[in-house]
């Protein structure tokens, strides 16, 4: 029996290593294809709008500029919100994984757990009350804002003992702080015309506008936010299986937390700075990547690098051409998108599984 019982043994053992090469082999390959298309979809960033441009145009603008219209229109207008996407997408996206993966929830985002509300609340202050009329004052009171909302969500929902607090308690404090922080936001819009004007296109979420300047001045904060969350990536998987099972393995919770948590403010404060609060996009991408890749923390986070400024890419060029000549803002378009991939994940509830 025991030659039996080993031979039993070493076949279980191929199939498993065969079925984990299989599965790194179907996630490498997804990545590169997801690669590829988000390269397409910023040669289309930057070919349709208004006036539809051809790839020659696109590449003589970029590799000998003569000045003319069209080249305007590319390096002033599409190549910056190009730019802008691929910063603020990845941002979003990935706060949303790590959301997710910090909380257990898995209907976290920086928009439902009140984050983009705690930002946009503290730069409605700013404009306001100091007059703050540049984005680099914008990015400090957005940080600061998106850090004391995270935080106040923690608190709220039970997070200040040893314990974790549930998803439901989580989703129904942020809910309830977003709501409270948006009224405060709007009665101060309104109550300022001038400050209204400002915020108004902000308050949507837009890529417009935007200078490659504004792009420098946010990367760094979000590169910061992205190694962080990369680097904690591992120990979310552990805890995973539960606080103590991950304190059983070596993984200090408490100090996961606290960089998890910075993470979500640098990453959700600083794109919501530059962008507005576009919603759902740290919802959805994490969701549509787990059903690919599985539970694994670091291949989520990966993909939600790409995966995210792909969605956002896609959905500013729809927004440029769908009432064409006029524009709808991305955080528009992200709104009809999201709300019924929302009602889709809150149906099937085994596809919101962590």
């Amino acid at each position: 029996m025991k030659p039996v019982t080993s031979a039993n043994h070493l076949k279980n053992n191929s199939g498993q290593a065969q079925t984990i090469t299989s599965l790194r082999s179907k996630r490498l390959s997804g990545f590169i294809v997801a690669l590829v298309l988000l390269a397409v979809m910023m040669c289309l960033s930057l070919m349709i709008g208004a006036k539809q441009l051809s790839v020659e145009t696109v590449w003589q603008a970029l590799f000998s500029n003569t000045d003319s219209y069209e080249h305007r229109v590319i390096l002033d207008s599409r190549l910056p919100r190009t730019l802008l996407a691929l910063v603020v997408g990845p941002a979003f996206g990935l706060s949303g994984a790590l959301i997710q993966a910090v909380t257990r929830n898995p209907l976290a985002d920086p928009g439902i757990l009140g984050v983009s509300a705690g930002a946009a609340f503290a730069v409605a202050i700013g404009v306001g009350v100091f007059a703050v009329g540049s984005l680099s004052g914008y990015v400090g009171f957005a940080l600061t804002g998106a850090l004391a909302a995270t935080i106040i969500v923690y608190v709220i929902g039970g997070g200040a003992g040893k314990k974790s607090p549930s998803p439901d308690q989580l989703t129904l404090a942020g809910v309830a702080l977003g709501a409270v922080l948006s009224g405060f936001t709007t009665v101060m819009t309104l109550m300022n015309s001038e400050a209204f004007s400002r915020m108004l296109n902000w308050t949507v979420g837009s890529l417009a506008r935007k200078s490659e300047g504004d792009v420098w001045l946010v990367l760094p904060l979000i590169i910061a936010g992205t190694l962080a969350a990369l680097v904690i990536s591992p120990a979310l998987n552990a805890i995973a299986f539960g606080e103590d099972r991950a304190s059983s393995l070596g993984v200090n919770v408490l100090l996961i937390r606290g960089i998890g948590l910075g993470a979500i403010t640098l990453l959700a404060g600083s794109a919501t700075a530059i962008a507005g609060p576009i919603g759902f996009l740290g919802l959805m991408v994490p969701h549509c990547v787990r059903w690919f890749v599985g539970p694994s923390q670091p291949w989520i986070f990966l993909y939600s690098l790409v995966v995210a400024p792909l969605l956002l890419l896609a959905a500013d060029i729809i927004g440029r051409v769908v009432i064409s000549p006029t524009e709808v803002p991305v955080g528009i378009i992200m709104g009809f998108v999201g709300a019924p991939i929302l009602i889709i994940l809150v149906r099937r509830r085994s596809a919101s599984k962590l």
